[in-house]
């Protein structure tokens, strides 16, 4: 029986979607659910599985193409076998290639593949040490793996030596990805519609700091997380968006719909640009629920597997701009959101604290937010309410 592969359906915020990569080719036997190919969309990158166990007959739609909703990528011919290779040297050439590909030297580095990345490597019979890592410690993203398969720009033929005065002034044109369009278009459509305008504070941590050291050791054996900032920002931003509900709200058409719920979107840097997973009704998550999916989002992110549902929606959002060492920046507004909070670098410096100088860590805070509907009184006391809840986080528990 001839099993049509369609692309899913599509989120309606989605027009299409880009074809990135085949993982099988005609002739391939397929079992139930392995994934066939990957799909790229302004947002993430889908895994298109096989609705059947079978053999690809014919692949309808060819890397780079883009398709739509409902759009039929391949026929599968349920319950077939893969033909045996031809000769029995076929057999024992690919017997050597399997042999010389599970070969010690290149085995370390399999074992620190995520099992979607090893899948990809193996199914295209790539050699992972060739392929540069951007993830933490040098590892090998699903990212990396989709860059180094994609089709590499012509080079241009080179030229006669007296036609070349200027060598080595070359440039490269590269298309853009679809979520690096996406978030241009995000950018521009925030910077022309909304009426942005950004507030300063600042924050000693020194409190902070200190909760951290005491029970960093003891947070970390009961909940398999680090003890970040990331928790306290977030429940700092809770209690400030419950004091400042117009801080939480957003615009639709001529209405200020207020949420009554806090969904918190966390901005995450990865090689195909900025994404913002989000932390829902982070009101009710503990301290080590918020670090344990802060972490699990990230290391989503850089492999590309994060889904629709994980980075749509959002009533506020936080971006750590030092962790690349910011001191300061203007923050620009994730729409529809009304405002979004920038975290900057810790840095030690001279601050009077109580008629003395003294020596604290202190981070610039910058809360950028659509003047259209926050009013700068409003804008002001959310900043000063995160900056006290950090000075103190005894406030965070009390929520006072």
């Amino acid at each position: 029986m001839t099993i049509e592969v369609c692309v899913p359906q599509l989120p309606e915020s989605v027009a299409d979607a880009t074809l990135v990569a085949w993982h099988k080719k005609p002739g391939d036997a397929v079992s139930r659910d392995e994934n066939l190919v990957d799909l790229e969309t302004d947002k993430v990158v889908l895994e298109v599985p096989a609705p059947a166990a079978g053999v690809i007959r014919e692949l309808m739609v060819q890397n780079g193409a883009t398709v739509t909703s409902g759009q039929v990528l391949a026929l599968l011919e349920e319950g077939a076998v893969a033909a045996a290779p031809a000769t029995a040297a076929a057999a024992k050439a690919e017997a050597v290639a399997t042999a010389v590909d599970a070969a010690p030297s290149k085995g370390a580095a399999a074992d620190k593949l995520a099992p979607s990345v090893r899948r990809l490597v193996e199914e295209h019979k790539l050699d992972s040490t060739a392929i540069p890592g951007s993830g933490r410690d040098g590892r090998i993203t699903k990212a990396d793996v989709l860059a180094h398969m994609a089709p590499k720009p012509a080079v241009a033929p080179a030229a006669a030596p007296a036609a070349t005065p200027s060598a080595g002034r070359t440039e490269r044109r590269v298309p853009m990805t679809r979520l690096r369009a996406r978030i241009a278009e995000r950018l521009v459509q925030a910077q022309s519609t909304a009426a942005m305008l950004t507030t300063f504070n600042e924050v000693d941590l020194k409190a902070v700091n200190e909760l951290r050291a005491k029970y960093k050791d003891r947070f970390e054996k009961q909940h398999g997380a680090r003890l970040g900032f990331m928790s306290f920002f977030v429940k700092a931003c809770v209690e400030a968006l419950r004091r400042f509900p117009i801080v939480n709200a957003s615009i639709d058409g001529n209405d200020i719909v207020y949420h009554e719920y806090y969904d918190i979107g966390v901005a995450v840097s990865t090689d195909r640009g900025l994404v913002v997973p989000v932390l829902r009704d982070a009101d009710a998550m503990g301290f080590g629920e918020i670090e344990k999916s802060v972490v699990a989002y990230a290391t989503k992110a850089r492999e590309g597997s994060l889904t629709i549902e994980e980075i749509t929606g959002g009533t506020f959002t936080i971006t750590n701009g030092g962790v690349f060492g910011s001191l300061l920046s203007t923050p620009i507004l994730n729409m529809p959101q009304a405002a979004i909070l920038g975290m900057h670098k810790i840095q030690e410096r001279p601050v009077v604290v109580n008629g003395e100088v003294v020596v604290r860590p202190m981070m610039y805070l910058a809360l950028s937010y659509d003047h259209r509907i926050i009013d700068g009184r409003d804008s002001v006391q959310f900043l000063v309410a995160v900056k006290e809840a950090l000075e103190d986080p005894a406030r965070l528990l009390l929520q006072v």
